[in-house]
């Protein structure tokens, strides 16, 4: 296996090797892709039905998820939260997003208005990577541009939610084995609006916010478009693949405005899901009995 992320295979038992000079090389692609917005696949067979094509062989898809793998070692160690002395059960969230697919931002107003609704019920710890786009939040433990790859992945195990746009922490919520069990699965709650078709990106056990059939733009699956907020770096997604629909916002939360050009704007597909709506799909968790809120607020120091 080889990848830009090689990280994300440590442990797992079906690799033999990350690098054999003598195996066979499959530019592995996911061109289901294209059959996404109308036909009934989800993501994790884009690259199955590739690969089956590419060694005639047929590779059943067997659990609705991804396959990440921890060490027992990993298992034994401490989250970054509890080396912090933070003692609670926390969500991740993530409140921004790569710079190449703007129209995946929401609001980082609502993020924190969802953030001071369960202040002293959940404690959020905020991830991303430094050179994307994180307007910092504010009662969340900050752990922006603290994490590799592998230190993420942890972190997500020691979780028991994430809340997230569409992106690698919706996948890994999915992906990465459960260390609170119960329950079975990890709480998520997913603010996807209507750029990807939701039975392509969906997970059973996730609340899925899109708007899909409510525009125009994305009323036969998803409009696929990349950009809102412009970024200004040369790509052509700056002038050839932007939301039909933007709306700029004014925010309370401070911006990084060294991450884009022009006024911040974001999908109105993201626009139409409220705080009120991801307040209302977190605390269904909770109403069901899956997870319990912290009875004393924080346990331990904020840092």
């Amino acid at each position: 296996m080889r990848t830009p992320c090689p990280h994300i295979w440590e442990n797992n038992p079906h690799i033999t090797s990350l690098d054999d000079d003598e195996a066979e090389v499959i530019d592995c692609e996911y061109p289901l892709i294209h059959q996404s917005n109308t036909s009934a696949y989800h993501f994790i067979h884009g690259f199955v039905q590739h690969v089956e094509r590419e060694l005639k062989l047929r590779i059943p898809v067997t659990e609705f998820k991804g396959d990440i793998h921890l060490s027992d070692l990993e298992r034994s160690w401490m989250s970054q939260v509890e080396e912090m002395g933070v003692e609670n059960r926390f969500w991740i969230i993530v409140a921004g997003g790569k710079l190449d697919f703007t129209a995946k931002w929401w609001n980082p107003d609502s993020y924190q208005e969802v953030v001071d609704h369960f202040r002293g019920k959940i404690t959020f710890v905020q991830v991303g990577e430094d050179h994307h786009f994180h307007p910092r939040l504010q009662r969340v433990i900050d752990l922006v541009g603290k994490t590799d790859l592998r230190q993420f992945i942890r972190l997500v195990y020691h979780s028991v939610g994430v809340l997230a746009p569409i992106s690698f922490p919706m996948h890994a919520a999915a992906a990465v084995p459960v260390r609170h069990c119960p329950p079975k699965n990890r709480g998520a709650v997913i603010i996807a609006g209507g750029r990807e078709p939701p039975q392509w990106e969906a997970y059973p056990h996730h609340r899925f916010l899109c708007t899909n059939g409510a525009l125009e733009c994305c009323d036969n699956g998803g409009c696929w478009k990349s950009r809102c907020t412009l970024v200004g770096d040369g790509d052509p997604k700056d002038t050839e693949d932007l939301c039909l629909m933007p709306a700029t916002v004014r925010t309370k939360t401070p911006l990084p405005r060294d991450k884009f050009t022009g006024p911040f704007k974001i999908a109105k597909c993201m626009q139409m899901i409220t705080a009120e709506q991801v307040i209302r799909a977190i605390e269904q968790y909770y109403e069901g009995g899956v997870l319990k809120y912290d009875e004393n607020g924080r346990k331990g120091s904020q840092k």
